[in-house]
């Protein structure tokens, strides 16, 4: 999907949508440091947090290439 293809008010959303994904993407960042610097009892924590800031990054890419015009071949 172009950005010409999409509304003025369809990149504003996506723009919202990326800008609040990458701040939980650091915030994931910071919570990820902080439990592996302070253990819990059990990884499984980390690991589902590492793995929703992986789907969050996937997100974020998708979000940013919806953003960027086709460039011709």
């Amino acid at each position: 999907m172009a950005i010409e293809t999409l509304t003025d008010e369809e990149q504003e959303d996506i723009r919202h949508q990326l800008q609040e994904l990458q701040v939980e993407h650091r915030d994931l960042d910071q919570v990820i440091s902080h439990l592996i610097e302070n253990p819990p009892p059990d990884d499984l924590l980390v690991r589902r947090i590492k793995k929703r800031k992986l789907a969050l990054k996937d997100r974020i890419l998708l979000l940013e290439a919806m953003l960027v015009p086709d460039i011709p071949a």
